[in-house]
């Protein structure tokens, strides 16, 4: 019997090396926004596509991408895919026009969902014995949250020394540097025979998302009731419908429907997707309201959001994994989502001149230690007990609810900002009192307003938590290795 591989933990170097390139542009793209928007002149409805963009097609893709790397084999999809990753980064770095930006970041997406998968699958595969497995996937799950952390830091450092443009660019020598690694020292067998790709299930899938996200982002220029606007909400409503039929019938499902019918589970995903669609929208105008509104630099704008990386961090593993054994999830899941919701609602007594310490900063510490307290549970819950050939489907339904949630968040919460700022200043353009700063005071208004929303659906998440999560009894059963979190960060 072959012993371990001597080379394994210069593997597990590279393949957390790949996954931390995907979990940086979750962030590090937020900072450099403002940026990018002046530079290319988006409009404010539809900067939301370069956050959404990417966060559609790799949600969207992401169960797909596990079935490739099955297919095609895991280091093969890893080199491919950090590859395309480094071209879809150097072309966004040179856009020269909004479409080419939003272009280059659904390309990004498309390749980080056969990425993710593959890197955690070949983590699974490389360390076999359970003690350096659980080792291996803690270091892991460990660089995997502090890339969040890593892009607010580096996003503020590129954008203000360098350019924004940069923030995509750094990812080629990322890349280079893992294919290299990949190359000799990644170990993987051939691809799964009887592997087949359910691609109709992911254009319908898919399909049906963007339309709905498309939908959100043009009612803020059309308004709700336009045609166009119904005429997506309805499509995507179609589509979604008939890939639940599709799922059905597939010889092999992208999502088998029977890990959807366990109630724990069900409920988890659905707290998971409500949770960041407040989330991702804020991360939006905090971003614009830090440097815009308050005048902070890139720099000083992503130190600014350390302490909700932080706050997360400690309400994880700290707080929620010591108190997960003794209590149900539901137990931590639901204060989790009302304390986040609580952070939410100090946001929306934000001003022009509001203070960061004092008004900015506990909001941040309350959502940052309420979605630690969820995810945690989220995760254990839904994965716990499952069979093991549908432990990867299911982490990865986890991640899928968490990207697409935020997709969706980010273009309604975007369109609500925009159109009720929008309308607090038509409304005051004619009064001869009207405050210099009228077009500050309405961007900020319409923050607010769209934060209040966001209040509103982190108690929905609690809700979704009390009511459909019942399991009582502490789940003791450990997570599958492939359903380490992916930070919503």
């Amino acid at each position: 019997m072959a012993g371990p591989d001597p080379r394994r933990w210069w593997s597990l170097v590279f393949i957390a090396l790949a996954q931390l390139m995907v979990v940086l542009d979750s962030t590090i793209v937020n900072i450099a926004l403002p940026s990018a928007q002046r530079d290319l002149g988006m409009t404010d409805g539809s900067r939301q596509w370069v956050i959404t963009s990417y966060s559609l097609a790799f949600g969207g893709l992401l169960l797909l991408g596990g079935r490739i790397a099955d297919l095609a084999g895991r280091k093969r999809t890893v080199v491919v895919a950090l590859i395309g990753f480094a071209a879809a980064s150097a072309f966004g770095g040179a856009a020269t026009t909004p479409g080419m930006l939003f272009a280059a970041r659904a390309l990004q997406g498309v390749f980080a969902a056969a990425l993710a998968p593959s890197a955690l699958s070949l983590l699974t595969t490389t360390f076999t014995d359970p003690e350096e497995r659980h080792r291996a996937f803690g270091i892991f799950g460990t660089l995997a949250a502090g890339g969040a952390a890593i892009g607010f830091v580096a996003g503020g450092l590129v954008s203000e020394y360098l350019t924004w443009r940069w923030c995509l660019y750094v990812n080629v020598p990322i890349a280079v540097v893992g294919v290299i690694g990949a190359l000799v020292f990644l170990h993987d067998g051939p691809g799964r025979e009887g592997a087949r790709l359910d691609v109709p299930g992911a254009l319908l899938g898919c399909g049906g998302v963007v339309l709905i996200v498309y939908g959100c982002g043009e009612a803020e220029p059309r308004g709700w009731t336009d045609p166009l606007v119904t005429a997506a909400f309805a499509g995507g409503v179609v589509l979604l419908a008939v890939f639940v039929w599709w799922q059905k019938r597939a010889r092999v499902p992208l999502l088998p429907l029977h890990v959807l019918k366990d109630r724990n589970r069900a409920g988890c995903f659905l707290t998971m997707a409500l949770a960041v669609i407040g989330m991702f929208g804020m991360f939006l105008f905090m971003t614009y309201y830090l440097q815009a509104v308050l005048g902070y630099s890139p720099l000083r704008t992503g130190l600014a959001f350390l302490p909700l990386t932080a706050s997360i961090f400690l309400g994880s593993q700290q707080i929620s994994a010591r108190l997960l054994p003794r209590f149900p999830p539901r137990a931590l899941m639901v204060p989790g989502m009302l304390l986040a919701a609580v952070g939410m609602l100090i946001l929306t007594r934000m001003t022009v001149h509001s203070a960061y310490a004092t008004e900015i900063l506990p909001a941040l510490v309350l959502m940052g230690l309420g979605m630690g307290l969820t995810f945690m549970p989220v995760f254990s819950t839904a994965t716990a007990g499952v069979d093991p050939q549908d432990a990867g489907v299911t982490s990865a339904t986890v991640n899928t609810s968490q990207q697409v949630g935020g997709s969706i968040g980010t273009a309604l919460l975007n369109t609500v900002a925009t159109t009720t700022g929008a309308a607090y200043v038509d409304a005051r353009l004619t009064d001869p009192g009207r405050p210099a700063d009228l077009t500050a005071q309405g961007t900020v208004h319409g923050y607010t307003v769209a934060i209040g929303w966001a209040a509103a659906i982190m108690v929905l998440a609690s809700l979704s938590a009390g009511l459909l999560v019942t399991a009582e009894r502490p789940r003791r059963d450990a997570p599958s290795e492939e359903a380490v979190p992916q930070p919503a960060v």
